[in-house]
């Protein structure tokens, strides 16, 4: 059996890898058998057919498998992108935090990281979505056209740093 290439390269962050590593241990170590072990329970009380928690938690260890599955191929297949990968220090790679300034003068700050590990609500935005694909390899000082639904939108790059993800 031969396996098709992916077509863009699954880049992940150190600290995205992290996060994924992390949620697999917890759902190989700690959620899998907790349910394993309550469709156990659900099935020493009978009839399957009507037992809704052994129906529920059949569900649920389907779906932590499939996560399971996923994630294993996602971090197999993952390329961590770390520090010794940035080239110059103003200009945007992967894993840069960029703060932009719009027409209006307002600031926002994103970093640009894996598909895996986009978070919009938390500044993270993946570089293959149009605002991160717009952002990469320009320098601090250039404007960039953003293209959106909603219209045109000019934003200045002022500043880009490569500091590593605070946990929150």
């Amino acid at each position: 059996m031969t396996s098709i290439a992916a077509p863009f390269p699954n880049y992940i962050t150190p600290e995205g890898a992290k996060r994924l590593a992390k949620e697999l241990e917890d759902l190989r170590l700690r959620q899998r058998p907790k349910i394993v072990e309550e469709v156990a329970e659900a099935a020493a009380h009978g009839d399957r057919s009507e037992n809704a928690e052994y129906i529920y938690g059949k569900k649920k260890l389907r779906e932590i498998d499939r996560r399971i599955r996923y994630l294993t191929k996602r971090l197999e297949s993952a390329v961590v992108v770390g520090a010794e990968e940035r080239r110059q220090a103003d200009v945007v790679y992967f894993g840069a935090w960029v703060e932009v300034e719009d027409e209006d003068g307002v600031r926002k700050r994103y970093r640009i990281v894996g598909e895996d590990e986009f978070d919009p609500q938390a500044g993270l935005i993946s570089w293959r979505s149009p605002l991160g694909r717009v952002l990469l390899k320009k320098r601090v000082g250039d404007v960039v056209v953003l293209r959106r639904p909603a219209g045109e939108v000019e934003l200045e790059i002022v500043a880009v740093s490569y500091e590593a993800e605070t946990e929150g």
